[in-house]
């Protein structure tokens, strides 16, 4: 299989982080990943591409097992409104199929807001690029490389 653009920032980072395959399960999110892998579906972190009221887009990392507060985003950013991009948006702006996004390798450097609290976990599961593939690490790898935007946005 090849290796994803994902892979290669991890790699290039030097990152520590382990591939864990699954069967993919169309429209079967964090639930079906974490229940394939046996792990708890906290750790399994989502990749949501969001947009604001000027179409900018965003990344928001949210534990598997949360939903995100569109209004709380739209607080933070200081804009009317945030909005979940349509897949066909979201993956142009990410390079990624919806249910393969990762916040690594995204086609257009996209500002990333994560959940605070994934920070205190001590391994999360993430995205890696495809469907069915996700890099079991510390949170820390996410904010070394990513420097991604603390925030509590979960409704």
């Amino acid at each position: 299989m090849a290796t994803t653009a994902a892979q290669r920032v991890l790699d290039k980072a030097n990152a520590a982080y382990e591939i864990c395959e699954y069967d993919y399960v169309e429209k079967g999110g964090t639930r079906a990943s974490s229940t394939a892998l046996g792990v708890d579906e906290h750790c399994v972190i989502k990749t949501l591409v969001f947009e604001d009221d000027k179409k900018k887009p965003l990344i928001v990392l949210m534990h598997g097992d949360k939903q995100v507060s569109a209004k709380s985003m739209a607080r933070i950013l200081g804009v009317k409104k945030v909005s979940p991009c349509a897949p066909k948006v979201a993956q142009k702006h990410s390079g990624y199929m919806v249910g393969g996004t990762s916040p690594f390798g995204t086609k257009k450097a996209l500002p990333v807001y994560m959940q605070e609290s994934i920070a205190e976990l001590d391994e999360i599961y993430i995205n890696a690029g495809r469907r069915g593939m996700l890099a079991k690490m510390s949170p820390q790898v996410v904010v070394e490389i990513l420097s991604p935007t603390l925030v509590d946005a979960e409704s």
